[in-house]
């Protein structure tokens, strides 16, 4: 139930890297961010078992230990943390107003890094295995399939493309599609058909992952047209079956494109994260469904927090 209301300079919305990110950075320009968690807290780092690409960390370390280091470090600079969630925005006038499961805000300025959530089949299995060998994300953790056999599910841009990401690492890579045709570009699935070291499978879907204690062990595929299933050994198992940016609040006020990803300015004029509505900005994969990394992600948040600044400062 809502039972109180607060008005804020700064809000930030989103605990993932951009988030804490953005924090770090406003907190620093003395604007006293308030940054409300949402629902997954931390994103998706918190289902990530190893991270081996983040600069500096050069023995890796576990998702949910990365989070909760952003998190010390935004604490650090005195941001204040509220575990909230925004179900309802109000951004067609001054200040923004959200409305929350616990209070509602009002604030002059609002950075939105909510995120983007991957699309999973969702069978038992795969929930089972997350972080365990079956991931959404080959450039993450495709490392740690180095000269293992993997399998990669779905049959756009996204699924071929990780295909041949991981070509370049694996053993071998078999990719599961559930038509005879591919929905990805013609450059891409020429390549794809080339690849001595990708095995395509038709018009089939992902059944069951294997496995037991240690991680993934295999996957069992069904044939869609025959139902006849077939068992795989791999230890890597990519669902590529695209992603949902967490943007559903702000239809209909913020311009997104086709996919539901907010579109942000751009270009060298210090406007970079800025949105179709003076004072909201959008930093990471809420506003990126190309690149989707930490770095970027954490990137997109400093600069979101540079712009906030400056339009605060001008006001």
């Amino acid at each position: 139930m809502t039972t109180q209301k607060n008005h804020h300079k700064l809000i930030i919305l989103g605990s993932g890297p951009a988030g804490y990110t953005a924090a770090v950075y406003a907190a620093r320009a003395n604007l006293k961010p308030i940054l409300i968690t949402g629902m997954e807290q931390g994103g998706q780092l918190m289902t990530t078992t190893d991270v081996d690409n983040w600069p500096g960390d050069v023995e890796g370390l576990q998702g949910p230990a990365l989070m909760e280091r952003m998190q010390k470090h935004a604490e650090r600079f005195d941001t204040q943390i509220i575990f909230d969630h925004i179900k309802q925005v109000k951004l067609s006038q001054k200040p923004f107003h959200l409305i929350g499961e616990s209070a509602e805000y009002t604030c002059d300025a609002l950075i939105i890094a909510t995120g983007a959530s991957a699309r999973y089949l969702g069978i038992p299995s795969e929930q089972k295995f997350r972080g365990k060998g079956v991931s959404a994300c080959a450039t993450c953790d495709g490392f740690f399939y180095k000269n293992k056999k993997v399998a990669v599910i779905g049959g756009g841009n996204t699924a071929v493309e990780e295909a041949l990401y991981l070509a370049n690492i694996a053993s071998d890579v078999t990719i599961v599609h559930r038509r005879d045709t591919f929905k990805a570009e013609k450059i891409l699935i020429d390549k794809l058909k080339n690849n001595a070291k990708i095995k395509i499978i038709y018009d089939s879907v992902l059944d069951e992952v294997l496995g037991d204690n240690s991680g993934a062990t295999g996957i069992r595929v069904k044939n869609v047209k025959t139902n006849a299933t077939e068992n795989i050994d791999v230890t890597g198992v990519f669902i590529a079956i695209g992603h949902d940016p967490n943007t559903k609040i702000f239809k209909d006020q913020l311009k997104m494109n086709e996919a539901g990803y907010i579109e942000i300015h751009g270009g060298q004029d210090g406007r970079a994260t800025a949105t179709n509505i003076p004072g909201v900005f959008a930093a990471g994969d809420v506003a990126d469904h190309i690149y989707r990394q930490a770095v970027t992600s954490a990137g997109f948040g400093c600069m979101a927090a540079l712009d906030a600044e400056k339009y605060l400062d001008a006001l």
